[in-house]
């Protein structure tokens, strides 16, 4: 009887770890839950990572932690093969990472690989490789979007072109304006001036989700906006551009307002219309990403973020999503957690889910 009652037991607990999330996780040793919890093995004594290689714990002695210092509290000692009391490998890439962009940051002119590879003490093809993992962009890249942030930050307070260039850290003029229509989406005299002697026409219309603005550049659509109140998406669109020329739409805008809201309404028809889209070039990526996902498909966050080749940028790919102006053209809509929860959407998650579910249908 009692023999009896211990397989029940073991049973229940068994059941009761396969079910929990953070098993799955275990049998995949995954590396990317380490430092998210950690789990003890009743018949050995001992608690690892996620990741541990060691022999696979049947699941009945398998008990989950919130820290290390919880399972010794529980009384296990750590594996002596993962160490899980030791600063994991990511979290001192992330430390080595951090440091670099604040070099990159705070530099009057970039440093090159050998100079942060140096600072944080690997071999050049090592940190870069480690760089791309944690921010999805190579040092170079990372330096030119902050670069370009410096120039968009002095031309919005103001200064002259020449001298917001130069004080970037561009090399030349030349360098910049080879660059400027990515970087500011305009003219950078233009962009200075609050969008002046830029003409955005736009046009405010009527979805099954509520209000809909949509706006365009002479280079493509540049925002589509969805919302309750009508008045709030206009002043939203003045906000981005306070001095651009804003002309309401003809006839033949018009026209191509019904067909962004026909696409909306039926999104497998496709929206064959030019974007101007405007963001970092991390941001960019991951729209491009997105623009990838098939209709009546979703990706995890963590899985655009594999699909750009940055693995480990998962919040930064949630950044860029809520960075999205163009609801459903970009369809951030169709990235969802890792449990397939809807999580957080510009637009709120009724629309989001409003929209997956007339994808799945069609």
């Amino acid at each position: 009887m009692k023999a009896m009652t211990n397989r029940i037991t073991a049973n229940q607990a068994a059941t009761a770890t396969e079910r929990d999330p953070r098993w799955a996780a275990v049998l995949a040793r995954d590396a990317a839950a380490d430092g998210r919890f950690w789990y003890s093995v009743r018949t050995t004594g001992v608690y690892c990572r996620p990741s541990c290689a060691s022999r696979r714990a049947r699941p009945e002695n398998v008990r989950f932690h919130d820290s290390p210092q919880d399972a010794e509290r529980a009384g296990f000692r750590p594996c002596r093969r993962c160490r899980p009391d030791r600063p994991d490998t990511h979290a001192r890439h992330a430390q080595l990472v951090a440091a670099a962009c604040r070099t990159i940051e705070d530099a009057e002119q970039t440093p090159d690989l050998a100079t942060l590879s140096a600072q944080a003490g690997l071999s050049p093809f090592h940190f870069h490789r480690v760089f791309k993992a944690a921010t999805g962009l190579t040092p170079r890249a990372y330096a030119a979007a902050q670069r370009a942030k410096r120039v968009r930050r002095a031309l919005a307070h103001g200064d002259s072109v020449t001298a917001a260039v130069y004080d970037a850290g561009y090399a030349s003029s030349a360098q910049f304006y080879a660059q400027a229509g990515e970087v500011l989406g305009m003219r950078p005299r233009d962009y200075r001036d609050g969008g002046a002697n830029t003409a955005i026409r736009f046009a405010v219309g009527e979805c099954s989700l509520g209000a809909i603005l949509v706006a365009a550049s002479e280079r493509g659509l540049c925002a589509i906006l969805i919302d309750d109140d009508p008045d709030a998406l206009v002043r939203e669109l003045q906000d981005l551009f306070p001095k651009a020329e804003l002309i309401g739409g003809d006839a033949g805008f018009e026209r191509l307002v019904a067909q962004v809201v026909g696409f909306v309404e039926a999104p497998g028809i496709g929206l064959d219309l030019p974007l101007d889209v405007r963001g970092t070039a991390f941001q960019q990526r991951v729209w491009q990403a997105l623009r990838e996902i098939p209709a009546g498909q979703t990706l995890s966050y963590a899985q655009v973020a594999e699909r750009i080749g940055a693995p480990k940028a998962t919040r930064a790919v949630a950044g860029a999503c809520a960075s999205n102006k163009l609801a459903v053209a970009i369809p951030c809509h169709r990235v969802v957690r890792s449990d397939g929860a809807l999580s957080g959407y510009r637009w709120g998650v009724e629309r989001k889910r409003a929209l997956l579910e007339r994808e799945a249908q069609a």
